[in-house]
């Protein structure tokens, strides 16, 4: 240390180089500092912490060992990444984490150096990690590359795809394996039952008692010691382990706390390997948080809380979240019919199946982070006449798209597709935006395409898709609270491709799709005090059309406005394609059509998103009254 020792490390650290003119003997400290920067921070702006606290003593390791940047190092999914943002010059602005112009909660190429490779959803590192290491060979230049996937994240078969490719090309390329026994939520799979196999199994004891007692009897001399431990320690396991057998050479199980364990390990394996390595780190996410590993999910997901306590911030709504009104009317219409299945890829109680779950254990199936395979384990449920939802974020639906293309909608197979976190999702950004289900859905032959304008729109919807049987359905519905509608007992049955005037006028007719409804109704107040009395329609399925409304509305109205929380190509789209082969164009009908804008939007909070994009009732107000003069 080359500071006072009242100055806390972590001050002395602005970029990784300064972190390694430290000695060793100072990371435990360094860790303590950083992981309490953390909780502090995260308690004022809310975001993905239980991860980021796992890793701590992992990321000032590897940092230590490793010429970052140069030396590449990319992080599976991104939300543990913080401490690591910590640690490369975003400390300062840490505070705007998820906020408009703020950084993001994810990496991020265009925001630093450190970031080689950008991610937000799960299960990329190993094929970028190998896609960098082979580009390195082809340059002839020096580097290591480093890919750091969690255990929850190897359940994705492109995990797998990468590491049956790095082991057949040999190219030199490190994997740590962050095997915290968690992901977002309680781990399921075979994969899951190996890695506790091995990580608790007689052979990681002998490993870590091993390790440890040559780190205190050889001290400085260690590195070379437990190089030859290492090399030996697959020998404990008989027959090898699956990552051998995939071309890896294989180390650990290892302390992920313990620096007398990571550091050595590192160097060998930077100075050593000559092929691929996988590198298997025990960590315990939510380490040195009581609140953290207390809770179920080990606070994955935080709002704003309360540090001493661990109590977060609840936001003020009298309206249940979208996300509950959904678990809740399944759990309803599941009571009523027993074929009715629930399928999730690891996220249960972010898409609200963990309400079915404490109702029907046996009837909610956890395939992990797998969409592809979730939506054909569906297709495969719907051929046995079982009524599989599987609900999928907006955003990570786009995993299982092939899947959707070949085995259900060819097939024509009933499997219904609850879509949640639709339109903008605020804090989180471009990756996780709901914007392309409506376009690539819609595209499809055989789909009915739906959008849920409020809370009693959704239950309506759980309900159609229940006792819909003739192909597959889907039903959109964005993040949040709804916006205070009265309930109905139980959801009605919709007429398949049936919308609904919900205002009359007769000049301007607002078409909208989705929750924009809201918006709509409070701008024909507007348009109707300035003289342009204006009708509202909900088109409620954006495909089968209600071509009988929507020609209804373009002959009675002067102006037409279209309005859809989602990418140009969707909803708007399939209404002009109608219009068009309809001749609904050639009538004199001004026509505006209202999109999510052509761009990959950065994070705000959601009504800033909206209002910037014209979505709110302003914008549609402008719209309208663009078209009125021209």
């Amino acid at each position: 240390m080359t500071e006072s020792s009242s100055t806390p490390l972590l001050d002395t650290i602005n970029i990784p180089a300064d972190l390694r003119d430290l000695k060793l003997e100072d990371l435990p400290q360094l860790a303590t500092e950083l992981r309490s920067d953390l909780i502090t921070s995260v308690s004022k702006t809310g975001g993905h912490l239980g991860a980021g606290l796992g890793v701590v003593e992992l990321t000032i390791a590897i940092h230590y060992v490793f010429n970052t940047p140069d030396d590449r190092l990319i992080w599976d999914v991104g939300h543990q990444a913080y401490p690591h943002k910590l640690l490369t010059g975003r400390r300062e602005r840490f505070g705007t984490l998820r906020q408009e112009g703020g950084i993001s909660g994810f990496t991020k190429r265009a925001e630093s150096a450190y970031d080689p490779f950008g991610a937000a959803h799960s299960s990329t590192s190993i094929s970028a990690g190998l896609g960098m290491a082979v580009a390195r060979d082809l340059k002839h230049e020096a580097r290591n590359v480093v890919a750091v996937i969690g255990d929850g994240a190897m359940s994705a078969g492109m995990a797998f795809e990468a590491l049956n490719n790095a082991g057949a090309l040999g190219s030199r390329l490190i994997v740590i394996l962050n095997d915290n026994d968690m992901s977002i939520a309680p781990p399921s799979g075979a994969l899951s039952a190996y890695l506790a196999r091995l990580a608790t199994g007689k052979t990681y004891a002998d490993i870590t008692g091993f390790a440890k007692r040559l780190t205190a009897y050889l001290g400085t001399r260690a590195d070379r010691s437990i190089k030859r431990a290492v090399g030996h320690a697959r020998g404990f396991v008989t027959g090898g382990t699956m990552f051998e057998e995939l071309g890896f050479s294989h180390i650990g199980p290892i302390d992920g706390h313990d620096f007398s364990h990571l550091v050595p390990v590192l160097r060998n394996v930077r100075d050593n390997a000559t092929g691929p390595v996988l590198i298997h780190v025990i960590t315990k996410k939510g380490k040195g948080y009581a609140p953290a590993e207390a809770a179920s999910d080990n606070y994955h997901g935080v709002n704003k809380f309360n540090v001493l306590t661990g109590e977060q911030t609840k936001a003020l709504s009298n309206a249940p979240s979208y996300t509950k009104i959904f678990g809740q009317t399944l759990v309803q219409e599941a009571r009523l019919d027993d074929r009715i299945v629930a399928v999730t890829a690891a996220m249960p109680s972010g898409t609200g199946l963990d309400l079915f779950g404490e109702v029907f254990p046996s009837r909610l199936f956890d395939v992990g982070i797998a969409e592809q395979h979730a939506v054909t384990f569906c297709a495969g449920l719907a051929t046995e006449g079982m009524k599989p939802f599987v609900a999928i974020y907006s955003s990570f639906l786009q995993r299982g798209y092939d899947q959707i293309v070949h085995d259900v909608a060819i097939q024509k197979l009933p499997v219904r597709f609850p879509i949640d976190r639709a339109g903008f999702v605020g804090a989180d950004g471009p990756t996780h935006c709901g914007a392309f289900d409506v376009g690539f859905l819609s595209a499809l032959p055989n789909f009915v395409v739906m959008a849920a304008a409020d809370e009693a729109e959704l239950k309506h919807m759980v309900r159609t898709a229940a006792e819909f049987d003739e192909g597959p359905i889907s039903f959109r519905y964005p993040r949040g609270d709804g916006v205070g509608v009265d309930l109905p007992e139980r959801g009605s049955m919709l007429e398949i491709g049936r919308g609904r005037i919900v205002k009359e006028g007769s000049k301007v007719a607002l078409l909208s799709f989705g929750t924009r409804l809201a918006d709509c109704l409070l701008a024909a107040q507007e348009l109707d005090a300035a003289g342009l009395t204006t009708t509202v329609a909900d088109a409620r399925f954006a495909k089968p059309l209600d071509e009988a409304m929507i020609r209804r509305l373009a002959k009675n109205h002067e102006i037409l406005v279209i309005v859809e929380e989602g990418a140009a190509g969707g909803f708007g789209a399939q209404v002009l394609h109608f219009m068009a082969r309809d001749g609904l164009l050639d009538i004199g009908l001004k026509i505006r059509s209202l999109t999510l804008p052509d761009e990959f939007t950065d994070q705000a909070k959601p009504e800033v998103m909206y209002a910037k994009a014209g979505l709110d009732h302003k914008g549609i107000i402008a719209a309208a009254i663009s078209a009125s003069q021209k």
